[in-house]
């Protein structure tokens, strides 16, 4: 009988139990163990495969289980590594996750803490028996499991569960922490910041800096968090984002698992369409596969490709970083989805605070959090110098849909769809009303001062950029700034009309009229001779048109 796929399964021993499909990631016990850092940081994009990681060594090591999970491991590859199993079920174990620590203030992130470290001492209950704690420890223990206990001893909740398990088992302690940097954007976004990076910061700092009872520590989350002081300190540390080398086919599936897989599946013919849809992530120059939707799709192929990933969250951040964007993160963006790479340099210790001052910071962001890949990264003098690209055909889709968004919230999709139309059917009359309460509702919009309508534009050719797209070519000239920015839309059906735009700012100190500046954007048009590359298509229905802005008035003009 083929095993089945669990979707969203995180527990190792159910998922082995189960009889279902598991693409063997148990290789990642030996490097773990065989890495000569102590605690070790390895982030990667959401739904990638880090909670089962953790869970597969929670049970490889708990010396509290070891004979009910001898058998979790027959016929994985960690079983030849003999030296390795050795060590199975010889360590107390300590596993954490701060995945549902999203809470709207900081009065309810501290009742999720309580709760939480509540939750983890009730796992370790049996020490309350222990003849080798102490009454003082034991009434610490009791008041955190009632939820009782002050703040400065839950800051202390993981590292004293530590010191009473190696109390009791006479072992050092391994030590789990699953989606450590949830509670930390999720602070930044309901504004709580910063009393729940001191909190998070003691209780980690505790735990990890100068602990004399951790046997090996393995930290997940999506980001690098850094200048935070989270592990300010802890000299022992080793970070592994996706730009090492270090764990690199260790989460998400690589080509060849990929294979395997589809074999088993007797769904070989739909590899290249899966490569469309899901490949695209490059962790230390290995080709990686999303794993959410590559299981997703295979359980549910009969209905076709999905973007499973991008719908599994809520992506509020990623959009608020790409709406607050400057001139250039639009235009970026454009060369982005017009499937161009860019170029950046890239910091890979993400401050979440910051993450909002520099495009630089958001591409960052954009590239740790999986909605974009690095196709070449090249180290000059420490600096990460980035190609960046889209990753595949599910996170193109999420950046056409927040731009249609964008839009729709300005103009209704009626309003919308009717400028576009009346662009492209030629009636600039009505087209220049429908683009005049396009900018004023977008000024406010897309640009907070109200003083920068090029951020508008270059969010219009976004707009038409994907909207237009089954039915004609968008293409713009790719200066910003405060120069020309022409526009083209090109029918793929030769009878259509094509249409050439020519976008002029005046400065509104200048003396220059909105008339000259318009018959200057026409002229540019006809003796740069625009028009030639529509001719040269065979296109013969032409439609050139200025648009010119000063201040918040606008002109649009058809020569």
């Amino acid at each position: 009988m083929r095993k089945s796929i669990q979707i969203g399964t995180s527990d190792f021993k159910e998922l082995i139990n189960g009889n279902n499909y598991f693409v063997d990631k148990s290789l990642l016990i030996k490097e773990f163990i065989e890495n000569g850092a102590k605690i070790i940081l390895a982030p990667r994009p959401r739904r990638f495969g880090k909670t089962l990681n953790l869970s597969m060594l929670r049970y490889f090591f708990d010396i509290r289980i070891k004979n009910e999970t001898k058998g979790l491991f027959k016929g994985l590859k960690i079983e030849n590594e003999k030296e390795i199993m050795k060590l199975q079920g010889e360590y107390p174990i300590i596993f954490i996750t701060f995945k549902n620590q999203k809470h709207i203030s900081f009065e309810d992130f501290q009742d999720g803490i309580r709760v939480l470290l509540s939750n983890l001492y009730r796992e370790h209950e049996y020490l309350l028996e222990s003849d080798k704690l102490s009454e003082f420890d034991k009434n610490d223990f009791k008041e955190i499991i009632l939820r009782k206990a002050s703040i400065g001893v839950l800051s202390n909740g993981i590292s004293n569960l530590m010191v009473y398990m190696n109390k009791h088992h006479g072992k050092k302690v391994m030590l789990f922490i699953d989606e450590y940097d949830v509670p930390i954007q999720e602070a930044y976004l309901r504004g709580y910041y910063d009393g729940m990076i001191t909190l998070i910061r003691n209780l980690l700092t505790a735990a990890l800096k100068d602990n004399e009872y951790v046997e090996k520590s393995l930290i997940t989350g999506i980001l690098r968090i850094a200048k935070e002081s989270i592990f300010s300190g802890l000299n022992n540390l080793q970070v592994n984002t996706i730009l090492g080398f270090k764990f690199n086919n260790k989460f998400g599936f690589t080509e060849e698992e990929l294979k395997e897989l589809l074999q088993y599946y007797d769904l070989d013919d739909k590899s290249e369409e899966i490569r469309k849809w899901y490949n695209g992530y490059v962790f230390g120059e290995e080709i990686i596969y999303n794993p959410w939707s590559v299981l997703n799709y295979i359980d549910n192929n009969k209905a076709g490709f999905m973007p499973y990933w991008i719908n599994s969250s809520s992506n509020d951040l990623i959009k608020r970083l790409l709406l607050k964007g400057d001139n250039n993160m639009k235009l970026e963006l454009e060369e982005l989805i017009e499937g161009n790479s860019i170029n950046k340099e890239i910091d890979d210790s993400i401050v979440m605070a910051e993450v909002e001052d520099s495009n630089e910071n958001i591409w960052s962001f954009l590239l740790m959090s999986g909605y974009l890949k690095a196709v070449r990264t090249e180290n000059i003098e420490g600096v990460l110098n980035c190609e960046l690209k889209i990753p595949n055909k599910e996170v193109l889709i999420f950046y056409r849909n927040l731009i249609k968004k964008w839009f729709l919230e300005t103009l209704t999709n009626q309003k919308y769809q009717l400028m576009l139309n009346t662009l492209i059917a030629g009636n600039i009359k009505i087209f220049a009303g429908l683009f005049k309460e396009f900018v004023i509702n977008n000024l406010s919009y897309f640009d907070i001062s109200g003083k920068e309508p090029e951020r508008v534009y270059h969010a219009f050719v976004l707009g038409m950029l994907v909207s237009l797209s089954n039915k004609y070519e968008v293409k713009s000239n790719k200066e910003s700034g405060y120069g020309r920015y022409d526009v083209m839309i090109i029918p793929k059906d030769i009878s259509r009309t094509g249409i050439i735009i020519e976008f002029k700012k005046i400065d509104y100190f200048l003396d220059d009229t909105i008339e000259e500046a318009t018959e200057e954007a026409l002229k540019q048009i006809e003796e740069k001779k625009y028009d030639q590359e529509l001719l040269q298509k065979d296109i013969r229905n032409i439609i050139k048109i200025a648009i010119v802005f000063k201040g918040k008035e606008i002109k649009v003009t058809q020569g």
